[in-house]
């Protein structure tokens, strides 16, 4: 290639970044750590704890995740709602600045996934461990066992939901339509979602940046179903050198395009971190229009830059930032009225 070739080549893509009007939104200081709902305003105290003393962004995500995965009367952890079965079973996973990733899935009985997808990323040379394994591997790993017990709001809702669908084990049982279709979100009366997911981003002072999600998945969901969010690409993916980006809602769809992954790309592309959530969005609902009204995904994204945002298909997903100058619930903007 000769210089003036070369010279051409260069100039057009600066001209292309220089045009480009997606990169709009202010950088917040270092570090920042933001996630998903507004139960993410608890779980960014505890990720703060590690990231005002400087700490590394992949150990606030851990202890962050730790911190609601130690409630019992939550939908996030072993006092989560159960599947079809009764049996409440686990997904997580974590990623850091250097690409490296683990996970956990349909794990029963241990406490803190977000720590076994840890363990799984730093002491295996593997990224994804299911059911009976993950669980083994926990206990020699040093976790312990917990009884198979479910919270008292976890065993009223099941209890409830046995009475309203006379559940019976059934081939293709999922294709049943409880609560007005099999992933239709359900609203409470302040326009929040019932979810079930904890997706949380961090960047540190050094401008590293890590992510990671911990859910007890769907409610009544078939037994062995897994979601989006203890799957690298579709529940969680983080790119030091362009941004980071987590997801709630119906898994499956997330799953279907690759979610997280493909809002990072749009973040490579130029788009803002708000821009990207949207254009992944969209990807869900023009692929089946109908279908979209009655499921509900939000994605949540920050970019290299410190930039933050979220966007939804339905009314009602926020999220939670925190900063050294700012605390607060952010609604997210979504397309379908």
């Amino acid at each position: 290639m000769n210089r003036k070739h070369f010279l051409k080549i260069s100039s057009l893509g600066l001209t292309a970044l220089s045009v480009n009007p997606q990169r709009s939104f202010a950088a917040a200081d270092k570090p920042i750590v933001i996630s998903t709902w507004d139960s993410g305003m608890a779980v960014n105290a505890a990720a703060w704890t590690i990231l005002e003393k400087g700490g590394r962004a992949l150990d606030a995500i851990e202890v962050g995740a730790i911190s609601i995965e130690n409630k019992i009367d939550c939908c996030v952890g072993l006092g989560g709602y159960p599947d079809r079965d009764g049996i409440v079973t686990l997904d997580a996973c974590i990623m850091d600045e250097h690409s490296n990733c683990g996970a956990v899935a349909g794990m029963e009985d241990i406490k803190h996934p977000i720590s076994v997808a840890r363990k799984v990323m730093e002491n295996s040379p593997h990224v994804l461990l299911v059911g009976n394994g993950a669980q083994q591997f926990a206990l020699e790993n040093g976790f312990s066992k917990e009884p198979k017990v479910l919270s008292k709001d976890a065993q009223n809702a099941y209890n409830d939901w046995l009475k309203k669908n006379n559940y019976k084990p059934e081939i293709n049982i999922e294709n049943k339509k409880p609560f007005g279709g099999p992933f239709a979100p359900v609203f409470f009366d302040d326009g929040t979602v019932n979810h079930d997911t904890m997706g949380l981003l961090a960047m540190d002072k050094k401008g590293n940046m890590s992510g990671g999600v911990t859910t007890s998945g769907m409610a009544f969901k078939v037994h062995g179903r897994v979601g989006d969010s203890p799957v690298i690409g579709a529940g969680l993916f983080v790119d030091n050198e362009i941004g980071c980006a987590t997801s709630s809602g119906v898994g499956e769809e997330v799953i279907r395009i690759c979610g997280t992954h493909l809002v990072v790309e749009f973040m490579r592309q130029g788009y803002s971190p708000e821009n990207a959530c949207r254009k992944a969005v969209e990807r869900i609902v023009n692929r089946d229009k109908e279908k979209a009204k009655t499921l509900q995904v939000g994605f949540l994204a920050m970019s290299k830059k410190g930039e933050h945002g979220a966007y939804a298909i339905q009314k009602g997903f926020v999220y939670s930032l925190k900063t050294a100058d700012e605390n607060k619930i952010i609604k997210s903007k979504y397309i379908i009225e």
